[in-house]
């Protein structure tokens, strides 16, 4: 007996081209989403164009509406703390676990690194290393379900970052700097300063982003760099 496969590898394909647009700003929340037109756009069934959807209202993207129109998600003050707040329990946490085995995972360095190589180039370049920093510390603690857990915050947290990056809200060298920082002390075995410096590293930028987004930035927004290297 055959196993179709097709219709899930296109509404894969479809469900990723949707979410590269949306983080590259093609789409934005006044642009209306309906099956329609998307099974038009991409020349597939209506149910296909549905899958699509349905999987980007999953992790956050898209919101729904009536008569079946998505939207990409607006991101408000309260979500973008809630979000932040979500990645600071699970991931000083993480730190701690790390720097009780005097840990700094080679993935997290060699991310780190290709941040500080980025001399040129645009801003959105920061995002992928950044990302890949965080997710070889989840990695490193060897977790499937706390890495499924932090996974499920993923598209939320990448929108959020690519926010903060094409606001400028961030310098490329302080990102490195306080990354820098972190490993060395999950290598020294302190893990209260690492948890302590990765909560003012999201802290700064989620209070930039909440003020950038119209709400009241908290006192994270402006806290000083601290004494790196």
């Amino acid at each position: 007996m055959r196993i179709p496969v097709a219709a899930t590898s296109i509404v894969d394909a479809i469900t990723t081209d949707l979410r590269n647009r949306l983080f590259s700003g093609e789409l934005t929340p006044e642009v209306a989403l309906t099956e329609t037109e998307i099974a038009a756009s991409y020349n597939v069934a209506r149910p296909t164009a549905k899958a699509a959807i349905e999987r980007l209202v999953g992790e956050g993207l898209l919101m729904r509406g009536l008569h079946k129109t998505a939207r990409v998600a607006v991101l408000g003050p309260d979500a973008v703390r809630d979000i932040y707040l979500a990645r600071a329990y699970l991931e000083s946490e993480i730190v701690r676990r790390l720097a009780a085995q005097k840990l700094a995972p080679t993935g997290a360095v060699a991310a780190n690194q290709e941040i500080a190589n980025l001399t040129a180039g645009s801003p959105m370049d920061l995002i992928e290393p950044d990302i890949r920093f965080h997710l070889s510390l989840i990695d490193a603690v060897g977790s499937e379900r706390v890495n499924k857990m932090y996974q499920s915050l993923m598209s939320e947290v990448r929108l959020c970052m690519t926010r903060v990056q094409s606001l400028n809200l961030l310098e490329p060298g302080l990102i490195h700097a306080e990354h820098q920082r972190i490993l060395e002390l999950l290598e020294a075995g302190d893990g209260e300063a690492a948890a302590q410096l990765l909560d003012d590293h999201l802290g700064r930028a989620r209070e930039r982003l909440v003020a950038a987004l119209g709400g009241e930035a908290g006192p994270q927004a402006a806290i000083a760099t601290p004494l790196l290297g």
